[in-house]
């Protein structure tokens, strides 16, 4: 049987895994053996990801990526704070608490802050002088600080949270690892929430989260909360963080894109739909179960069997996005995948929208001769984090510009 493609063609690095072309041509969802040792069908297309992401019969109640791990239990009970793992109306519920911290009129408020601490990074790095690691100066510490300050969580704990995510999310973890990652995650997790049920004068996403919670009548525990907010912080900042360095180094590799984007900076927007599409840092895809024979194609996928939504090769299928191995910074790429579908979409997809854009629209136009202090060969990628991106991306720039 097909392996599930997962390791990234060398010369591209950019690329889907090796393999999943083929699984776009075949145009048929294909069997594969994976990691965690069972056996999941792959959908592929684009039209047929959407379907299956927004197909009540299949539920979410394993990680996102659980067929990845070695050590994930499929069987484990799903906590009931888990806005990830629970379907139907529990999903729902958690949904409807949180909506009201990432409408479009709440991140836009926030904007102005952003922009501030990106212009703040960049006077930083531009007063030191080059070269710089770009993730470790400018792409982790933005997003990070807007979770932090979003959540209510203190910046001063970044390292430690942000140290707890990569191992959390890396597939080589060991299972002991993984539980001891987790429970030292839990019991800070769970502190800072005791302290904000003691304490309900600070105004930021948690404690507007447990007033709101106990308001509709429907009060939330510490576990739960605990839940709520370590998906939103890991979430929170490290998606974006990748996403800046990756796409940073993916246009440097694009100087006609990157000069297209110099010149006309309120295509910004296109641009960060266009990456997000192109490099579709949730590399695995999405894992679910099967709750219902669902036909797809000319296979009847079975009750009990699992599935796994390739939402990055979806993002190359050429059906709907035209030669998609290519970076086309003008293309109209809003109705890609890179934030899933369905009702499990992306609760903070606009909070990293405002990000991404303010970071294209002031990183090039503040460092226009901004390059790569290394070979290309040199960088590290995070072939085996479940969000792809780069281990550092050192860069450097001519002095004065």
């Amino acid at each position: 049987m097909t392996a599930f493609p997962h390791i990234r063609p060398s010369e591209c690095p950019f690329d889907p895994a090796t393999g999943y072309a083929d699984l776009l041509a075949d145009d048929q969802p294909t069997k594969v053996s994976t990691p965690l040792g069972i056996d999941a069908w792959v959908v592929s297309r684009y039209d047929e990801v959407r379907e299956v992401l927004s197909n009540p019969n299949l539920s979410s109640r394993s990680a996102p990526s659980a067929h990845m791990s070695p050590h994930a239990d499929l069987e484990r009970e799903v906590d009931s704070g888990s806005i990830l793992q629970n379907d139907g109306e529990r999903h729902a519920h958690l949904r409807r608490l949180l909506t009201a911290e990432f409408t479009v009129k709440r991140v836009q408020a926030l904007r102005p802050r952003i922009v501030d601490l990106i212009e703040q990074h960049l006077d930083q790095m531009l007063a030191a002088g080059g070269p710089v690691d770009l993730v470790e100066q400018f792409a982790l510490p933005i997003p990070s600080l807007v979770i932090c300050e979003l959540l209510g969580v203190p910046y001063d704990d970044r390292e430690q949270f942000q140290h707890w995510s990569a191992l959390l999310l890396s597939v080589k973890r060991t299972q002991e690892e993984q539980l001891e990652t987790s429970e030292e995650l839990q019991q800070y997790m769970a502190e800072l929430v005791r302290s904000k049920q003691e304490d309900r004068s600070a105004d930021d996403l948690l404690s507007r989260l447990i007033t709101r919670a106990e308001d509709q009548g429907t009060p939330l525990t510490v576990p739960e909360l605990v839940s709520i907010g370590i998906t939103l912080l890991i979430a929170g900042h490290e998606t974006t963080a990748n996403m800046i360095g990756l796409s940073t180094l993916a246009l440097l590799r694009d100087p006609e894109q990157l000069e297209h984007l110099r010149e006309h900076p309120e295509i910004a927007p296109a641009a960060v739909e266009e990456m997000l599409r192109y490099l579709t840092v949730v590399q695995f895809g999405l894992f679910r179960h099967v709750l219902d024979d669902i036909p797809i194609g000319d296979e009847t996928v079975k009750v009990g069997e699992y599935l796994i939504a390739a939402i990055t090769a979806g993002n190359r299928d050429t059906s709907v996005f035209p030669d998609p191995d290519r970076i086309d910074l003008t293309r109209k790429a809003s109705a890609h995948l890179a934030f899933g579908f369905g009702p499990h979409q992306c609760l903070g997809q606009q909070l990293a929208r405002v990000e991404l854009i303010e970071v294209y629209t002031r990183l090039f136009r503040r460092i226009p001769t901004l390059r790569l202090a290394v070979p290309f060969e040199d960088i590290r990628f995070k072939h085996d984090a479940l969000v792809y991106g780069l281990a550092e991306l050192p860069v450097t720039w001519e002095a004065g510009r």
